[in-house]
C-alpha cells in the first residue's frame, strides 16, 4: 500500500510538506505543490479521508433517519437530500426506522458512533424526549416533515393544516357535501394537521362533520383500501374522499374499482404528497403536492449552517413552514348540489 512517506520520497519533499498539501493546513508554493500532486498521481496514492476528517473533528458525512424508504414520498425526499448533501461535499448515511422507536434509537446511536457531522431526522412519533437526551449536545440536528417538540432543533415541514384545508375546499367547490377523510396514524402531527384542515373546511362551509366519514388509515395501500371499503358501507356513502397521502388514495381507488364503482363517476378522490405514481395511475390522481425539493434544500442548508457554526452562540431554532400546492388531474368531478 502506498504511504505518505512514499509520496514524499517520490516528490523529493518532506512528509510535512505532503501533509500540508493533502490537508490544506498551510500554503505550499506552486512548484512544490505540483511535485506532490504529480507524485500522488504516479503512485496512485489516495488520502485516507476518514482519518483526515477525524483529525479535523469532521467526517463530511450526515445521517438521514426516515420512517420508510419504500414509501415513494420518503424515497423522493431521501434522494433530494442525498443530492443536496453531495453538492455540498457531504455523503449521506440513510437509516430506515419503519416507524419503530427501538430501531430509531439504535440507528441514532450508530450514527453517533460513526461520528457523523449532523443528523437530518424524521421522527417516528411525538415521544422524542429520550432521543433529545441522547443526541444533544453531541451533534447538530434538523427535524423535517414531522414535529419533534422535545428536540431543541430547527424544523422544516409542510403546512399540513392548510394543505388539508385546500384539498377539501376544492371538493366543496365541485359541489360535494358528503366528503370523507382517510387519516394517517394518530401519533403523527402531519396526519393530525391534515385532519384538522379537513374539519376546518367542512366547518367553514357550514357542514357538520360526521365521525363515520373519518376512517383511520396507516399511510399504506392496504390501509387506504380497508378504509375505503368501510366508507362504501355507509348509507348514503360519501361522494368524495380526501386521503391523507397518495399511497392510501391509490388503495382507495382499488377498493372503489373492486366494488364495481368508478372514480370520479361515483366517487371523487384527492390524495396528498404528489408522488410520481400519482400521475400514472388511472385515473390520474388529484393531490396536494408536498414542497419536497424546497424541504430538502432548506433542511440540508440549515444543518450545514449548524455544523459550521460550532463555537458560536446558539441561535433560536427556526421553524420553517412551507405551503403544499393543489395539483388537479382526473380523479375528481363536479356534481350538482
Amino acid at each position: 500500500m502506498v504511504t505518505i512517506k512514499d509520496v514524499a520520497r517520490r516528490a523529493g519533499v518532506s512528509i510535512t510538506t505532503v501533509s500540508h498539501v493533502i490537508n490544506q493546513t498551510r500554503t505550499v508554493s506552486g512548484p512544490l505543490r505540483d511535485q506532490v500532486l504529480q507524485a500522488m498521481q504516479e503512485l496512485g496514492y489516495r488520502p485516507n479521508t476518514l482519518a483526515r476528517g477525524l483529525r479535523r473533528g469532521e467526517t463530511s458525512t450526515i445521517g438521514l433517519v426516515i420512517p420508510d424508504n419504500s414509501n415513494p414520498y420518503f424515497a423522493e425526499l431521501a434522494r433530494l437530500i442525498e443530492d443536496q448533501g453531495f453538492n455540498h461535499g457531504y455523503s449521506v448515511i440513510l437509516c430506515n426506522t419503519d416507524d419503530n422507536p427501538v430501531k430509531e434509537r439504535t440507528y441514532i446511536e450508530a450514527l453517533l458512533a460513526k461520528q457523523v457531522d449532523g443528523i437530518l431526522f424524521i421522527p417516528t412519533g411525538k415521544q422524542t424526549q429520550p432521543l433529545a437526551e441522547l443526541i444533544h449536545p453531541q451533534v447538530p440536528v434538523v427535524v423535517l416533515d414531522r414535529e419533534a417538540p422535545d428536540l431543541d432543533a430547527p424544523v422544516v415541514l409542510a403546512d399540513n393544516v392548510n394543505g388539508g384545508l385546500e384539498a377539501v375546499r376544492y371538493l366543496l367547490a365541485l359541489g360535494h357535501r358528503r366528503i370523507a377523510c382517510i387519516t394517517g396514524p394518530k401519533t403523527l402531527a402531519a396526519s393530525l394537521g391534515r385532519l384538522t384542515g379537513y374539519r376546518q373546511a367542512l366547518e367553514e362551509a357550514g357542514i357538520a362533520v360526521q365521525e363515520a366519514w373519518i376512517q383511520p388509515g396507516n399511510f399504506r395501500v392496504q390501509g387506504g383500501e380497508e378504509a375505503m371499503r368501510q366508507l362504501l358501507t355507509l348509507d348514503p356513502p360519501p361522494t368524495a374522499v380526501f386521503a391523507c397521502n397518495d399511497v392510501m388514495a391509490i388503495g382507495a381507488l382499488r377498493a372503489v374499482r373492486t366494488a364495481g364503482l368508478t372514480v370520479p363517476g361515483d366517487i371523487s378522490i384527492v390524495g396528498y404528497d404528489d408522488i410520481e405514481i400519482a400521475s400514472a395511475v388511472i385515473p390520474a390522481l388529484t393531490t396536494m403536492a408536498q414542497p419536497v425539493t424546497e424541504m430538502a434544500r432548506q433542511a440540508v442548508e440549515q444543518l450545514l449552517g449548524l455544523i459550521h457554526a460550532e463555537g458560536q452562540p446558539a441561535a433560536r431554532p427556526e421553524r420553517t413552514l412551507l405551503p403544499a400546492r393543489l395539483v388537479v388531474r382526473d380523479s375528481c368531478q363536479r356534481i350538482s348540489s
